[in-house]
């Protein structure tokens, strides 16, 4: 069967690298100012640091994997659910670990010191609003993130859409 491979599911892919790239080098690999990785080992130990990589590297590789294996084919349902509410899961962690906190304070006081700890040497373009600022690395990802929620949902329905169309012959009531 030739696949149809679309501009969304390439632009998916895209940022699904960009985001196993961020889940492998992040706590590893010194990026200058974008993270702290002396900080990062000061707070976990290195079994701490391989597990938490290996957990996130190996559901980003799975993510990766069903939309390689369909893409520019129809996607069973159970796919489309599984693309969309897998990275939904991950993106409310994103918003509790993070954005809550930044925005309305629940939890902030719980996180300030370890996050200041962690990533208050990194860059970050935000102010700092209750006692914390997502750095710069961590907003790429989480829009990435985010990007590719959007996508992943765009997808699914359009992916649908034309099935529907194609399955209803309409040419018929055309004089």
């Amino acid at each position: 069967m030739k696949r149809d491979i679309h501009i969304s599911e390439k632009l998916l892919l895209s940022g699904l690298s960009f985001i196993l790239l961020f889940m492998i080098v992040q706590d590893w690999i010194p990026l200058g100012s974008l993270n702290d990785v002396q900080a990062i080992r000061e707070e976990h130990s290195f079994n701490e640091l391989v597990t938490v990589t290996l957990i996130n590297v190996v559901q980003i590789i799975i993510i990766m994997g069903l939309l390689i294996t369909f893409m520019g084919k129809r996607y069973p349902i159970w796919i489309k659910l599984w693309l969309i509410i897998h990275q939904v899961c991950i993106f409310v962690g994103v918003l509790i670990s993070w954005w809550v906190p930044y925005f309305l304070g629940y939890g902030a006081e719980q996180k300030v010191e370890r996050y200041n700890q962690m990533f208050g040497d990194t860059h970050s373009f935000l102010p700092i609003m209750n006692g914390i600022a997502p750095n710069t690395l961590h907003f790429l990802f989480h829009i990435t993130l985010l990007f590719c929620i959007i996508v992943t949902i765009y997808i699914s329905f359009s992916s649908s859409r034309k099935k529907w169309y194609y399955n209803n012959d309409f040419s018929e009531n055309i004089n």
